[in-house]
């Protein structure tokens, strides 16, 4: 396996690590419902089943899996940064 993430759809704006990604690392991804693929350049480690913005998400902007609303981020997110509860917080309670 070449890829390091999966992306559920093109409308998502994070990708989940099937591999951990090392900061600086150009990591390829794969978006499932067309098997194409890309690739961004981490900015931080991120470990298996942590999410990579896939593109910069400004402060009270929501982040997007699975095509739903998962998070809304509570600091600027640039492309290639970890996402977690330290710049996203949930949007679903």
């Amino acid at each position: 396996m070449n890829h390091k993430f999966l992306v559920h759809g093109h409308e998502d704006n994070v990708g989940v690590a099937v591999q951990d990604i090392s900061a600086e690392e150009k990591a390829v991804g794969v978006y499932l419902d067309s098997n194409g693929e890309t690739t961004i350049k981490s900015n931080h480690d991120i470990k298996l089943g942590h999410k990579i913005a896939l593109k910069s998400i400004k402060t009270g902007e929501y982040a997007y899996e699975y095509a739903e609303i998962i998070g809304k981020a509570t600091q600027d997110i640039n492309a290639g940064d970890w996402v977690h509860i330290h710049n996203i917080k949930s949007a679903r309670w």
